[in-house]
């Protein structure tokens, strides 16, 4: 038994070895094609830009909310509106965006209250809203929970300029918002989850979008079913790039990097539920992940070969293993995403690895998930049916916008 489980820790480390250089490979092509988008759109002039919709769903006050709200208001960009989807307009976080709004007069905002969600998805029930009441055909939606620099508009955008393109997403680093777990998960965006969507735009291009950031155009979506095509789905950030892709545009992977905010609490059922999300998603590409973890072997190879008394091999398996996560945070968390957390969570990310592998394991173990306080049962490529509510009917045409009020 002790020499099978070796063959076995053996086998898991060779192939996260050999994804270590799968990720390396990327993170290079990913910083020299940053430095010919950077260049590209650093010769474009204000008239070369048209203008934007950018779209945000709020739902209450979550952590650094004004903080990444306030980003988006200052954007240097000729001309953008920003649009606040909310259930209603006793939202919390519009006293936050009535702040945001007297501090920046110069930006146009308005408001698009949805009601309560009739769609298994209340993000897009309330995107499709927002969707329809935008003013400019250019489209950006992304979550409330990022922070972007002043000139991720100006990136994002320049690419889709090109008709061949019909999506632009881009990768983020985790921004922790306090206590342990919180960390953790930064460590896992900055790095884990960065070296899977680095390694598939390498192999295959991206065919999926990250939902921190979709940017893309009304008549791609037109195209594509519109907004409400995805109303089933739970991560309909896959699913749109997929759609996209399908329909013979381009998806783009951005060279610009944002943060992302992470919460200290849930976060064994929020990591679990994203996972069990990606095997409904991707099922093989989420099997063959289970290869790319490297701790959990080392364990295991350290284990066996005490046991069978060789403990210079045990040592030297556990090394391996360490040194390939130290070596990936580096690559990724150093050489891509530049996250000043690095060296903070450089010598905990073997213990972040070891836990992206129990949530892995726990992703086979059932397919229903809680979402938004409702149970949920996942279905193929990602959709969500309601286990505790009927189906609702998704509409084949755009459903009325509730009032807005711009400032």
């Amino acid at each position: 038994m002790p020499q099978f489980l070796l063959l076995i820790a053996l086998t898991g480390l060779v192939s996260s070895t050999g994804f270590l250089l799968l990720v390396t490979w990327a993170a290079h092509r990913f910083r020299r094609r940053t430095r010919q988008a950077a260049a590209a759109t650093a010769g474009l002039g204000d008239a070369e830009f048209p203008a934007v919709s950018i779209l945000k769903t709020v739902c209450g006050l979550e952590p650094l909310l004004e903080q990444n709200l306030e980003s988006f208001f200052q954007q240097d960009y000729p001309e953008f509106e920003l649009i606040f989807g909310a259930r209603a307009p006793d939202d919390p976080a519009f006293a936050v965006i009535d702040q945001l709004g007297r501090r920046y007069p110069q930006v146009k905002v308005r408001r698009v209250y949805s009601g309560e969600p009739t769609w298994p998805n209340p993000r897009v029930y309330s995107e499709h809203k927002m969707v329809t009441a935008a003013e400019h055909d250019y489209i950006v939606m992304g979550d409330s929970d990022v922070r972007v620099a002043r000139d991720y508009l100006r990136n994002i955008i320049a690419p889709l300029r090109d008709p061949q393109v019909g999506l632009v997403t881009c990768i983020y680093r985790g921004k922790p918002s306090g206590g342990a777990w919180s960390r953790l998960e930064a460590a896992g965006f900055s790095v884990e989850f960065t070296s899977g969507v680095l390694v598939a735009d390498l192999l295959e291009g991206m065919k999926f979008a990250l939902g921190p950031t979709t940017a893309t155009r009304k008549d791609v979506l037109a195209r594509i079913g519109g907004i409400a095509a995805l109303a089933d789905y739970h991560s309909e950030d896959y699913e749109i790039g997929r759609r996209v892709d399908e329909a013979g545009y381009r998806v783009l992977l951005s060279h610009v990097v944002i943060d992302h905010v992470t919460l200290n609490r849930a976060m064994f059922s929020r990591q679990i539920r994203w996972m069990r999300c990606t095997r409904s998603s991707r099922p093989a590409g989420h099997i063959g992940n289970g290869l790319t973890f490297a701790t959990p072997f080392a364990l295991l190879g350290f284990s066996a070969a005490g046991a069978w008394g060789h403990w210079t091999l045990a040592t030297t398996l556990l090394a391996w293993g360490v040194l390939n996560r130290w070596l990936q945070a580096l690559v990724v968390g150093g050489g891509v995403v530049r996250d000043p957390e690095l060296w903070r969570y450089l010598w905990y990310y073997p213990l972040r690895d070891l836990l992206g592998f129990f949530f892995w394991l726990a992703s086979f173990t059932g397919r229903n998930i809680v979402w938004r306080g409702e149970l949920y049962r996942l279905g193929p490529r990602g959709r969500v049916i309601s286990l505790r509510h009927a189906p609702v009917p998704v509409p084949s045409k755009a459903s009325p916008i509730q009032p807005t009020e711009t400032n």
